[in-house]
Protein backbone atom coordinates (compact mmCIF):
# COMPACT_ATOMS: atom_id res chain seq x y z
CA UNK A 1 0.00 0.00 0.00
CA UNK A 2 1.70 3.18 -1.45
CA UNK A 3 1.25 6.36 0.97
CA UNK A 4 0.23 9.67 -1.19
CA UNK A 5 3.37 12.51 -0.66
CA UNK A 6 1.97 15.26 1.86
CA UNK A 7 0.83 18.29 0.32
CA UNK A 8 2.86 21.43 1.74
CA UNK A 9 0.92 23.26 4.24
CA UNK A 10 -0.46 27.22 2.96
CA UNK A 11 1.55 29.75 4.45
CA UNK A 12 0.32 32.44 5.76
CA UNK A 13 2.08 36.00 6.95
CA UNK A 14 1.32 38.97 7.51
CA UNK A 15 0.69 41.48 5.22
CA UNK A 16 3.11 44.86 4.52
CA UNK A 17 1.35 47.91 4.32
CA UNK A 18 2.31 48.46 0.72
CA UNK A 19 -0.16 45.64 -0.12
CA UNK A 20 -2.95 46.74 1.55
CA UNK A 21 -4.51 47.99 -1.83
CA UNK A 22 -4.15 45.28 -3.98
CA UNK A 23 -5.39 42.65 -0.89
CA UNK A 24 -8.91 41.65 -1.30
CA UNK A 25 -10.68 40.35 1.95
CA UNK A 26 -13.44 37.97 1.48
CA UNK A 27 -17.09 39.00 1.72
CA UNK A 28 -17.29 37.83 5.41
CA UNK A 29 -14.10 40.30 6.64
CA UNK A 30 -16.19 43.07 4.50
CA UNK A 31 -18.83 42.93 6.59
CA UNK A 32 -16.84 42.24 9.93
CA UNK A 33 -15.05 45.84 9.15
CA UNK A 34 -18.33 47.26 8.41
CA UNK A 35 -20.27 45.84 11.19
CA UNK A 36 -17.61 47.12 13.55
CA UNK A 37 -17.50 50.59 11.73
CA UNK A 38 -21.33 51.05 11.56
CA UNK A 39 -21.09 50.20 15.39
CA UNK A 40 -18.65 52.82 16.25
CA UNK A 41 -20.72 55.40 13.63
CA UNK A 42 -23.67 54.72 15.70
CA UNK A 43 -22.20 55.42 19.39
CA UNK A 44 -20.42 58.41 17.91
CA UNK A 45 -23.90 60.17 16.48
CA UNK A 46 -25.26 59.41 19.32
CA UNK A 47 -25.69 63.49 20.66
CA UNK A 48 -27.83 63.68 17.06
CA UNK A 49 -29.54 60.10 17.08
CA UNK A 50 -30.47 61.95 20.18
CA UNK A 51 -31.32 64.99 19.44
CA UNK A 52 -33.42 64.22 16.55
CA UNK A 53 -35.96 61.93 18.68
CA UNK A 54 -35.87 64.28 21.32
CA UNK A 55 -37.12 67.60 18.45
CA UNK A 56 -39.50 64.83 16.55
CA UNK A 57 -42.06 63.83 19.11
CA UNK A 58 -41.53 66.97 21.89
CA UNK A 59 -44.01 69.04 19.94
CA UNK A 60 -45.83 70.69 16.92
CA UNK A 61 -43.12 73.55 16.66
CA UNK A 62 -40.10 71.27 17.87
CA UNK A 63 -40.97 68.86 14.79
CA UNK A 64 -41.19 72.07 12.64
CA UNK A 65 -37.53 72.98 13.27
CA UNK A 66 -36.68 69.79 13.35
CA UNK A 67 -37.75 69.33 9.76
CA UNK A 68 -36.38 73.16 8.60
CA UNK A 69 -32.68 71.32 9.41
CA UNK A 70 -33.36 68.82 6.90
CA UNK A 71 -34.65 71.54 4.48
CA UNK A 72 -32.68 74.89 5.12
CA UNK A 73 -30.15 73.80 7.19
CA UNK A 74 -28.53 74.11 10.99
CA UNK A 75 -25.84 74.89 12.35
CA UNK A 76 -23.97 77.15 9.52
CA UNK A 77 -24.63 73.87 7.44
CA UNK A 78 -26.67 73.21 4.40
CA UNK A 79 -29.90 70.63 4.87
CA UNK A 80 -28.12 68.12 2.54
CA UNK A 81 -25.22 67.69 4.84
CA UNK A 82 -27.23 66.56 7.85
CA UNK A 83 -29.60 64.56 5.23
CA UNK A 84 -26.56 62.63 4.19
CA UNK A 85 -25.64 61.88 8.41
CA UNK A 86 -29.02 60.76 8.50
CA UNK A 87 -28.83 58.41 5.67
CA UNK A 88 -25.12 56.93 7.17
CA UNK A 89 -27.08 56.33 10.23
CA UNK A 90 -29.61 54.75 8.05
CA UNK A 91 -26.85 52.32 6.80
CA UNK A 92 -25.04 51.93 9.68
CA UNK A 93 -28.14 50.69 11.98
CA UNK A 94 -29.51 48.65 8.48
CA UNK A 95 -26.20 46.88 8.40
CA UNK A 96 -25.53 46.77 12.25
CA UNK A 97 -28.96 44.95 12.74
CA UNK A 98 -28.76 42.13 9.71
CA UNK A 99 -24.87 41.76 10.80
CA UNK A 100 -26.06 41.11 13.70
CA UNK A 101 -28.96 38.57 12.86
CA UNK A 102 -26.49 36.84 10.43
CA UNK A 103 -23.74 36.63 13.80
CA UNK A 104 -26.93 35.55 15.55
CA UNK A 105 -28.29 32.51 12.82
CA UNK A 106 -24.67 31.35 12.76
CA UNK A 107 -24.37 30.77 16.47
CA UNK A 108 -27.88 29.07 16.85
CA UNK A 109 -27.32 26.63 14.01
CA UNK A 110 -24.00 26.37 14.14
CA UNK A 111 -23.79 27.33 10.68
CA UNK A 112 -20.13 28.18 10.27
CA UNK A 113 -18.85 26.74 6.89
CA UNK A 114 -16.85 28.80 4.86
CA UNK A 115 -19.59 28.65 2.07
CA UNK A 116 -22.57 29.73 4.30
CA UNK A 117 -20.07 32.54 5.45
CA UNK A 118 -19.29 34.27 2.64
CA UNK A 119 -23.57 33.89 1.34
CA UNK A 120 -24.82 34.93 3.84
CA UNK A 121 -22.02 37.65 3.64
CA UNK A 122 -23.07 38.79 0.31
CA UNK A 123 -26.95 38.43 1.39
CA UNK A 124 -26.27 41.03 4.34
CA UNK A 125 -23.90 42.95 2.31
CA UNK A 126 -26.92 43.76 -0.88
CA UNK A 127 -29.64 43.70 2.37
CA UNK A 128 -28.43 46.82 3.56
CA UNK A 129 -27.41 48.35 0.45
CA UNK A 130 -30.76 47.98 -0.93
CA UNK A 131 -32.62 49.30 2.08
CA UNK A 132 -30.50 51.90 2.41
CA UNK A 133 -30.95 52.96 -1.31
CA UNK A 134 -35.02 52.43 -0.79
CA UNK A 135 -35.12 54.41 2.53
CA UNK A 136 -32.34 57.25 0.63
CA UNK A 137 -34.74 57.59 -1.82
CA UNK A 138 -37.46 58.18 0.40
CA UNK A 139 -35.40 60.61 2.72
CA UNK A 140 -34.19 62.78 -0.48
CA UNK A 141 -37.24 63.13 -2.63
Amino acid sequence: MATEPLKPRPVYRNIHVSQIARYRLPPAGVVSILHRISGVLMFLLMPFIIWMFDTSVTSEISYDRFTTAFNAGLLGLPGFFWKLVALALIWAFLHHLIAGVRHLWMDMTHAVGKEFGRSSAIVTLVLSIALTLALGFKLFF
